[in-house]
């Protein structure tokens, strides 16, 4: 199946950015939509910024003007990058995607990557 590998994450203090990276793998497939999540401690998982396939983007009240999502199709690829960073963006942020894997015969996915902790602290 399709697999979503993240990184980018860590500690910045606030005001400061990151720019989070998420690279799917694993046979051939075709990507739709693509997303960002994050969970802070003791919340639910919220969408914070989504890009789909036509290269529209949708974010989250709280992060307008300051995140920025965007794709790469050719290698399957999603960014986030996170400007002017405060403490309440801290969180476990997960890459989603979706679309159509072909093992076989075509397949609708979806799939999760492992997360990436992003602490915003001085």
């Amino acid at each position: 199946q399709v697999q979503l590998v993240e990184s980018g994450g860590g500690l910045v203090q606030p005001g400061g950015s990151l720019r989070l990276s998420c690279a799917a793998s694993g046979g051939f497939f075709t990507i739709n939509d693509m997303a960002w999540y994050c969970q802070a401690p003791g919340k639910e998982r919220e969408l914070v910024a989504r890009i789909f396939s036509g290269g529209n983007t949708d974010y989250a009240d709280s992060v307008k003007g300051r995140f920025t999502i965007s794709r790469d199709n050719a290698d399957g690829t999603v960014y986030l990058q996170m400007n002017n960073l405060k403490p309440e963006d801290t969180a476990v942020y997960y890459c989603y995607a979706d679309g159509t894997y072909y093992g076989g015969r075509p397949w609708p996915f979806e799939s999760w990557g492992q997360g990436t902790q992003v602490t915003v602290s001085s």
